[in-house]
């Protein structure tokens, strides 16, 4: 098997480590595991595509390279420079410092990466440790990813449901802000929704007089509805969501229909 992995904290980040030993796992000794990482952190940056600018790709060792652009951005590149249109079996994005549960979704650049792998016709997961004070206190904050992943891969590719629709499926997986060994098990969750929590800005002035604004983030902790990524988080579970790239609300299209017949 051919992966290809990416990540939004940057080709440094620790869990892109995490995330090359779990795919190193599923590809097996007979298997590749490319890299193509951001250079430099693209945290919050959802979907973004460097579409007006050119970005500059750097191979820093065998099968490992570093481009200055976004996740999805190193996704395109993966395929179509550095595996030369080759498409891989499976793109691995993440796994990132920090859950991609609730609002946190439509901002996530780790979500991006495994968006526009789906986009491209690749199966793709997106893989996020959730922290709290319990992977503080280990000596490895990643060790629930690290310990569960490769695992909860396997079963997503062995018994997922996968399609060849146009949005075709993509997974998001969050592991619990717990450790390994404290996991209760996995449960197949929707998106939730932290209710009051919002991103701010807190305004700072520079010693030369100028006005900046910091993006602030609202409470990690609040749990959403039952039946939701953050609320099974918080409960002990991997929350495994399946995603597509459609925005459209079906629910309403009908009704809306009828309102403007």
């Amino acid at each position: 098997m051919r992966i290809l992995i990416t990540n939004d904290d940057g080709i440094n980040a620790p869990g892109l480590d995490v995330l090359t030993a779990i795919a190193e796992d599923i590809a097996g000794p007979a298997g590749e595991v490319w890299t193509v990482a951001p250079a430099f952190e693209q945290s919050g940056v959802g979907h973004c595509i460097s579409y007006t600018r050119p970005m500059m790709i750097a191979r820093l060792e065998t099968r490992r390279y570093a481009a200055e652009g976004s996740p999805a951005d190193c996704v395109i590149a993966g395929i179509y420079d550095v595996l030369q249109g080759a498409k891989p079996d499976l793109v691995l994005s993440g796994v990132n410092r920090g859950n991609n549960a609730g609002e946190n979704v439509l901002y996530s650049g780790t979500i991006g990466g495994a968006m526009e792998a789906a986009l491209q016709g690749v199966p793709a997961i997106a893989l996020s440790q959730f922290m709290g004070p319990a992977t503080e206190d280990l000596a490895d904050p990643f060790e629930t990813a690290r310990v569960h992943g490769a695992g909860l891969v396997r079963r997503l590719l062995d018994r997922g449901l996968w399609d060849a629709g146009d949005y075709r499926l993509f997974y998001n997986v969050n592991f619990p802000p717990v450790g390994a060994a404290a996991v209760r098990g996995t449960r197949a969750v929707a998106q939730g929704f932290r209710r009051e929590t919002f991103f701010g800005v807190e305004p700072h002035v520079s010693p030369a007089g100028r006005r900046f604004l910091w993006i602030t983030g609202g409470p990690q902790h609040k749990p959403t509805q039952p039946g939701t990524d953050v609320a099974a988080n918080l409960e002990g579970y991997i929350a495994v969501t399946p995603m597509r790239a459609d925005l459209t609300a079906h629910d309403r299209l009908s009704d809306l229909g009828e309102r403007l017949a």
